[in-house]
């Protein structure tokens, strides 16, 4: 499925932008733009389209003279969209034909999927990730810049640090002019890597609008498969090595409920933060866009909206 196929959601603010003009939000800012935030008095040089006629039609009546009455509207924004791509070995796990998540397969559609909605947004984008150890920053940019997150999404190896998510936040908080307050910030990954909450503290304190994307598989991370008495082998993410690993029904059970209750509890944690996350549990096109929309319907509902 091509970016010209994708179902794009909008790109909903949890907050009014304040930033570049010329775009698709409504900001705090009056000037040109599509919403109506209230009325003044006529003044020399507004353009003849701002007057409300039957405004000033009522005040002339009212005051018994010639009064204009034109509307003030909020100035259009351009929103900015970053993405950070989570390239952590565990992150590449599951390859095809296992019958599991696909999670390189996912955050790639993931990465699609927020690409060509910021596209239609007309939002500038950017990208960042700690492939190989080291940063790959895509400034933000909107010409070709779709297409290139695309592309690094398919390609990059997948053996970033474990801290890989923290070392991105303080990245980005070191390119502050390239991320003003209102910055859409989707961060891709499986969070089954502890992240102090002061890095989210830190990041929603410079007014970014951060989404976490969170991309596990439903049967080995968020539960736990039956497999009581049987001989698994288990690959290490990052050496490649197999091993057979055994596990009593009882071991197996009370995995099943540590992966339960961790996913919960990384939801809840989120959510107590403000950040609601959008959960992708498929590789399928179809579904990682309907995930983006079930999120932008909720913000537009304004259930997360502060």
């Amino acid at each position: 499925m091509s970016s010209r196929e994708r179902r794009t959601f909008p790109l909903v603010p949890r907050r009014r932008l304040t930033g570049l003009p010329f775009g698709d939000l409504p900001s705090r800012r009056r000037g040109h733009g599509s919403e109506v935030i209230g009325s003044r008095l006529y003044e020399p040089g507004d353009p003849v389209s701002t007057i409300d006629w039957f405004a000033s039609a009522r005040l002339s009546e009212a005051r018994g003279d010639d009064e204009f009455v034109v509307r003030d509207r909020a100035a259009d924004e351009a929103p900015r969209v970053a993405i950070v791509l989570d390239r952590r070995p565990a992150m590449g796990l599951y390859p095809s034909p296992l019958p599991w998540l696909e999670k390189r397969e996912a955050q790639r559609q993931a990465a699609m999927s927020v690409s060509a909605s910021a596209a239609a947004a007309r939002a500038d984008i950017a990208a960042l990730d700690f492939s190989g150890g080291e940063a790959w920053w895509l400034p933000p940019g909107r010409r070709d810049r779709a297409w290139l997150v695309a592309e690094r999404a398919g390609d990059a190896t997948f053996d970033a640090p474990e801290d890989t998510i923290l070392r991105s936040l303080r990245f980005l908080e070191q390119r502050r002019t390239d991320m003003p307050g209102g910055t859409f910030l989707f961060v891709l990954s499986d969070f089954l890597t502890e992240l102090p909450v002061d890095a989210w503290l830190d990041a929603a304190g410079h007014g970014w609008d951060i989404v976490p994307v969170v991309i596990q598989d439903p049967v080995w991370e968020r539960s736990w498969p039956e497999i009581g008495g049987v001989a698994v082998p288990v690959a290490d993410p990052r050496s490649g090595r197999v091993e057979l690993v055994r596990m009593s029904r009882r071991q197996a059970e009370r995995r099943r409920a540590e992966n339960a209750q961790r996913y919960a509890a990384l939801l809840a944690e989120l959510e107590s933060l403000g950040l609601r996350p959008v959960e992708i549990g498929a590789s399928d096109p179809a579904l990682v866009d309907e995930a983006f929309l079930g999120w932008a319907e909720e913000r537009r509902r304004g259930k997360w909206a502060r």
